[in-house]
């Protein structure tokens, strides 16, 4: 059968069509268009196959030269065009945004030329903004975290991280993110992992080497993580904070003066004491205490029976506490049992909410994270539009 060579109107419709299955591909980091972005530079035919059918070279432009996932772009592209009814071949041809295009890009973001803000800190902000807090260190406040944002994002919620624990940090290595955040210009696109976008210090620093920072320093990395970082529509904002009631609670109560609370604590005493005072910085700041979550409960035996290797009531007695110190009901949340796989999902940077949806620690965490997914953004920092009446 002799092939039937293209007609201008044939070949109209057929970029038409091409440029239609683009706009479905979305960039891997801002998660929007690439044809909204301006990232499709040209959509050109090029000479038939040897089949007769349409061999299609497509145009497209990164936004930095080195950007960490071309690869996944140039699949993504190649499988778009590739579907639709005569292409036989597709070609990428990669170039690199001028800095008018940047500026764009940037202003598209952004939607104004001004200096960047903090989006959550906005009267008109819908984010749910929690900072993870803990009195002390060693509790899994990371952890919980982690398979908070992980089964948030599963659910379908758009999540973000950001891992202030400047000195400690880990979210990057539990979540397996890599890979720093894609600079342009002065903004930054943060990576993804599990559809959840992360940001730490630990992605600016060399291996092995400690962050030796004093407050106005910790304070300008959390402003600039938040307002330099392009974070995108979110649900939720989640805060890995360090432990203890030092700068960056302070700073985040300033910066963020609508995030909520949750306190991360163990069932010992001396754990739930210390927990008590992360909390109760709360009545200083303005900020509401959403709950407890209780973690290393207990160790399930192989009988069925629970073995509790800190005792027990930690997670009641800190509800209760701040219950009577900020004079609104806290609860306990949920309370997640000692679990190895906890453990090895963190270490690999496969949360255990995905590796293993059905263990104890992995039911507790789920059942956490639809309790805070569901849970109304407050008043407090919001306009209510509402104007005095006429006289």
């Amino acid at each position: 059968m002799v092939a039937v060579p293209p007609t201008p109107a044939t070949d109209a419709a057929l970029l038409d069509a091409v440029r239609s299955a683009l706009a479905t591909v979305q960039d891997p980091e801002i998660r929007r268009p690439i044809t909204e972005l301006g990232m499709v530079r040209s959509v050109d035919l090029g000479a038939p196959t040897a089949t007769g059918g349409a061999r299609v070279v497509v145009g497209i432009d990164l936004t930095t030269p080195g950007c960490p996932l071309k690869e996944t772009l140039t699949r993504d592209v190649s499988a778009a065009v590739a579907r639709v009814d005569g292409v036989d071949e597709v070609a990428v041809e990669l170039g690199v945004m001028t800095a008018e295009q940047r500026a764009d890009l940037r202003r598209l973001l952004r939607g104004t030329d001004a200096e960047p803000t903090i989006p959550f800190a906005q009267a008109t902000s819908l984010t749910k903004v929690f900072a993870i807090a803990s009195g002390k260190g060693g509790v899994g406040k990371s952890s919980v975290t982690a398979n908070l944002a992980v089964a948030m994002a599963a659910d379908g919620l758009r999540v973000g991280v950001v891992d202030a624990d400047i000195y400690g940090f880990s979210i990057p290595r539990m979540l397996g993110v890599d890979r720093p955040p894609t600079k342009v210009d002065d903004m930054l696109l943060p990576p993804v992992a599990h559809d959840v976008k992360v940001v730490s210090i630990g992605m600016f620093v060399p291996p092995g080497q400690p962050v030796v920072w004093r407050g106005p320093m910790l304070h300008r990395a959390l402003q600039q993580f938040l307002a330099d970082v392009f974070w995108g529509d979110l649900d939720v904002l989640l805060l890995d904070l360090p432990p203890g009631t030092g700068d960056i609670a302070i700073s985040v109560a300033q910066l963020l003066p609508g995030s909520q609370i949750v306190v991360v604590t163990t069932p010992q005493a001396a754990a739930a004491e210390v927990a008590e005072r992360a909390g109760s910085v709360a009545v200083q700041t303005r900020q509401q205490v959403v709950g407890v979550v209780e973690n290393m409960s207990w160790l399930e035996q192989p009988d069925g029976s629970r073995l509790e290797l800190f005792g027990s009531g930690g997670g009641e007695h800190v509800a209760a506490r701040l219950t009577q110190l900020t004079g609104a009901a806290v609860p306990v949340l949920g309370q997640v049992p000692i679990d190895v796989t906890l453990r090895e999902g963190g270490d690999v940077g496969e949360p255990v909410v995905l590796s293993h949806p059905d263990s104890p620690a992995a039911v507790a965490l789920r059942q956490v994270a639809r309790t805070l997914g569901t849970r109304q953004r407050g008043l407090a920092g919001r306009s209510l539009g509402l104007s005095p009446a006429g006289r």
